[in-house]
């Protein structure tokens, strides 16, 4: 019998209470709920496969770890392109393992960043003529084209659509004041959308520059706002994620007291042109 999405879901959750990391992204879990028919599930009551366009994901339940389940997922998976990816969300042996035994290259690092919300640094000046606010209906066609074009070379987040951001707007933690944007006239150049995923923990979302405002201190103003309505909401802990190779932003980061450990590495696999398995 074919697993269900609420088995999976199930699943996931169970995977994440023991390692403490999500074995699947937001992308991910928004499709299981919104858009199941976009996935193909294979799998049983001990772990799964999971394709949503060129995206693969295989999780295993801890307690069957360790005896080639997830090698038989693996086989098991439909027909997948080169360019097909997976993420390990934690940098995992055997995952390493498995995809290099399987005709798969390390392609991607991406870093999570951590800081206390306590004792952060000073928010600079906002400069004349900006106008820092939260977020106001109408703003959205803003926000996607300055999302677009700041991450236009991004695989995942530059791609947003209008439904892709009602579909987050309509999650429990949006929350439009910790959407923070900054405004000269009705252009936006830069915004901070915060995510508050408990009372303890809270998350620098998204932090966007409109290229044609780089340089002026933009990223760091709302950056830094952000951070602030994070800790004024009680939170304890902040993190982000970052791409492993994008050295300014990382600079950016460490210099506003974020640190990361080795074990804060999700590693993205790509299948390669030519199948070695």
């Amino acid at each position: 019998m074919a697993l269900t999405v609420e088995q999976v879901l199930a699943i996931t959750k169970a995977t994440e209470a023991y390692d403490g990391v999500a074995p699947l992204d937001e992308a991910t879990l928004l499709t299981l709920r919104n858009r199941p028919e976009a996935a193909t599930i294979w799998g049983d009551v001990r772990g799964f496969g999971l394709l949503i366009g060129t995206e693969l994901s295989l999780v295993v339940l801890t307690q069957h770890r360790g005896v080639g389940l997830g090698r038989q997922l693996l086989l098991r998976a439909p027909a997948t392109e080169p360019g097909t990816t997976a993420w390990s969300h934690g940098d995992n042996p055997a995952a390493a393992r498995l995809a290099t035994s399987q005709g798969w290259e390390r392609t991607r690092e991406l870093w999570v960043m951590r800081r206390a919300a306590a004792d952060l640094p000073p928010a600079p000046a906002t400069p004349d003529g900006v106008v820092v606010r939260g977020f106001e209906p109408g703003d959205e066609s803003e926000l996607l084209r300055v999302n677009a074009a700041a991450f236009a070379h991004h695989p995942e987040q530059g791609g947003m659509t209008a439904s892709d951001l009602a579909e987050r707007m309509a999650e429990s933690w949006f929350d439009p004041a910790g959407l923070i944007t900054a405004w000269e006239g009705e252009r936006l150049l830069a915004f901070h959308w915060t995510k508050r995923h408990s009372d303890s923990e809270g998350e620098v979302y998204v932090v966007g520059v409109d290229p044609a405002a780089q340089g002026r201190g933009l990223g760091k103003l709302v950056t830094l706002l952000g951070l602030e309505h994070l800790a004024a909401s009680g939170v304890a802990a902040i993190h982000l994620y970052v791409e492993g190779d994008n050295t300014p932003a990382v600079r950016l980061y460490e210099g506003l007291g974020f640190t990361r450990a080795a074990a804060d590495t999700h590693v993205q696999y790509t299948r390669r042109p030519t199948d070695t398995a």
